[in-house]
């Protein structure tokens, strides 16, 4: 008998692939919005839609950043995948996110507010930002949202 995915397994590999999307010239992330073992969304990393794709106008140094190091024109895969979520009135509420990279506090505090429940993630942000902790992670952690690293 063949072993069948886990739906973990299926939706990780499928924020992997979403990921492959995006025009981050830095970092590419993937996001899946899961509900009752249902797609509800998806996401990746980028400028707003209709603005321009970071690896067509600056390929080699990637867009301006910010005060912080971090991409100045960009949603967050986990931001794409709510806000996609929301504007065709599909119901967040009680969902579960999947996502390559860790959120970020500001992600953590959309995810919390929009009422996700579970947020699996494969890499850490925190790593990849040089950052002592995942403040997202341990933000969500405390007010009730369970973040797992798969």
């Amino acid at each position: 008998m063949v072993k069948k995915p886990s739906f973990n397994e299926i939706y990780m590999n499928l924020a992997s692939d979403l990921a492959k999307r995006s025009h981050c010239v830095k970092n590419q992330v993937g996001a899946v919005l899961t509900k009752d073992t249902r797609i509800i969304s998806i996401g990746y990393n980028g400028p707003p839609a209709e603005t321009h794709n970071c690896d067509e106008e600056w390929p080699l140094e990637g867009c301006p950043r910010d005060s912080r190091n971090s991409c100045s024109l960009a949603l967050h895969a986990e931001e794409n995948a709510i806000l996609y979520a929301v504007k065709n009135g599909t119901q967040i509420q009680g969902a579960t996110l999947y996502t390559t990279l860790s959120p970020c506090i500001a992600c953590a505090r959309l995810i919390l507010s929009s009422g996700i429940i579970g947020v699996y993630f494969k890499d850490s942000y925190a790593a990849y930002k040089g950052l002592a902790t995942d403040e997202g992670v341990d933000f969500l952690n405390k007010f009730g949202v369970a973040c797992t690293k798969l």
